[in-house]
Protein backbone atom coordinates (compact mmCIF):
# COMPACT_ATOMS: atom_id res chain seq x y z
CA UNK A 1 0.00 0.00 0.00
CA UNK A 2 1.16 3.23 -1.03
CA UNK A 3 0.82 6.72 1.20
CA UNK A 4 -1.16 8.20 -1.31
CA UNK A 5 -5.14 7.79 -1.60
CA UNK A 6 -6.84 5.08 -3.77
CA UNK A 7 -8.98 6.92 -6.59
CA UNK A 8 -11.47 5.60 -8.93
CA UNK A 9 -10.98 6.19 -12.78
CA UNK A 10 -12.78 5.01 -15.78
CA UNK A 11 -11.34 2.60 -17.89
CA UNK A 12 -13.11 2.32 -20.67
CA UNK A 13 -10.66 0.10 -23.02
CA UNK A 14 -11.20 -2.52 -20.29
CA UNK A 15 -14.80 -1.83 -19.80
CA UNK A 16 -14.52 -1.34 -15.98
CA UNK A 17 -14.05 1.20 -13.20
CA UNK A 18 -10.86 0.63 -11.19
CA UNK A 19 -9.27 1.24 -7.82
CA UNK A 20 -5.96 2.56 -8.14
CA UNK A 21 -3.35 2.64 -5.21
CA UNK A 22 -1.00 4.61 -7.16
CA UNK A 23 -0.23 2.56 -10.65
CA UNK A 24 -1.92 -0.57 -8.89
CA UNK A 25 -5.14 -1.53 -10.07
CA UNK A 26 -6.60 -2.98 -6.44
CA UNK A 27 -10.33 -3.34 -7.27
CA UNK A 28 -12.84 -2.86 -9.99
CA UNK A 29 -16.50 -3.20 -11.29
CA UNK A 30 -16.95 -4.43 -14.49
CA UNK A 31 -19.30 -4.32 -17.02
CA UNK A 32 -20.78 -4.91 -20.60
CA UNK A 33 -22.49 -2.61 -22.73
CA UNK A 34 -25.97 -4.33 -23.54
CA UNK A 35 -27.31 -1.97 -26.73
CA UNK A 36 -26.96 1.53 -26.38
CA UNK A 37 -27.91 2.33 -22.99
CA UNK A 38 -27.07 0.03 -20.69
CA UNK A 39 -24.20 -1.29 -18.63
CA UNK A 40 -24.30 -4.80 -17.15
CA UNK A 41 -22.27 -4.51 -14.26
CA UNK A 42 -21.47 -8.31 -13.49
CA UNK A 43 -18.18 -8.40 -11.54
CA UNK A 44 -17.13 -6.18 -8.51
CA UNK A 45 -13.34 -7.50 -6.69
CA UNK A 46 -11.34 -5.60 -4.06
CA UNK A 47 -7.57 -7.05 -3.47
CA UNK A 48 -8.03 -8.55 0.54
CA UNK A 49 -5.70 -5.85 1.68
CA UNK A 50 -7.98 -3.15 1.21
CA UNK A 51 -11.59 -4.52 2.25
CA UNK A 52 -12.89 -2.96 5.48
CA UNK A 53 -12.25 0.49 4.10
CA UNK A 54 -15.33 1.02 2.26
CA UNK A 55 -13.62 1.31 -0.87
CA UNK A 56 -16.03 -1.26 -3.16
CA UNK A 57 -19.10 1.50 -2.22
CA UNK A 58 -16.89 4.52 -3.20
CA UNK A 59 -15.89 2.05 -6.15
CA UNK A 60 -19.78 1.61 -7.27
CA UNK A 61 -21.25 5.05 -6.60
CA UNK A 62 -18.00 6.47 -8.73
CA UNK A 63 -19.27 4.15 -11.27
CA UNK A 64 -23.22 4.72 -10.84
CA UNK A 65 -22.80 8.79 -11.02
CA UNK A 66 -20.37 8.30 -14.41
CA UNK A 67 -23.49 6.47 -15.80
CA UNK A 68 -25.74 8.41 -14.88
CA UNK A 69 -23.91 11.77 -16.51
CA UNK A 70 -23.31 9.99 -19.34
CA UNK A 71 -26.70 9.01 -19.59
CA UNK A 72 -26.76 5.19 -19.46
CA UNK A 73 -28.73 3.11 -17.46
CA UNK A 74 -27.67 0.23 -15.30
CA UNK A 75 -28.18 -3.69 -15.15
CA UNK A 76 -26.82 -4.63 -11.48
CA UNK A 77 -26.31 -8.54 -12.09
CA UNK A 78 -23.43 -8.21 -9.76
CA UNK A 79 -24.52 -8.73 -5.84
CA UNK A 80 -22.54 -5.65 -5.03
CA UNK A 81 -23.60 -3.17 -7.44
CA UNK A 82 -27.32 -4.75 -6.33
CA UNK A 83 -26.68 -4.76 -3.10
CA UNK A 84 -25.27 -0.79 -3.54
CA UNK A 85 -28.26 0.09 -5.31
CA UNK A 86 -30.57 -1.17 -2.72
CA UNK A 87 -29.14 0.59 0.00
CA UNK A 88 -29.17 4.23 -1.92
CA UNK A 89 -32.47 4.31 -3.69
CA UNK A 90 -31.20 7.70 -4.93
CA UNK A 91 -29.86 5.62 -7.62
CA UNK A 92 -32.86 3.32 -8.70
CA UNK A 93 -34.34 5.46 -11.72
CA UNK A 94 -31.11 4.52 -13.79
CA UNK A 95 -31.12 0.76 -12.84
CA UNK A 96 -32.84 -1.76 -14.73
Amino acid sequence: MSDSPVIVVHNADRQRYELRDGDTVVGYTQYHPDGDVQLVFDHTEVDNAYTGRGLSSTLVRFALDDVRARGKRVVPICAIVDAYIEKHPEYRDIAD
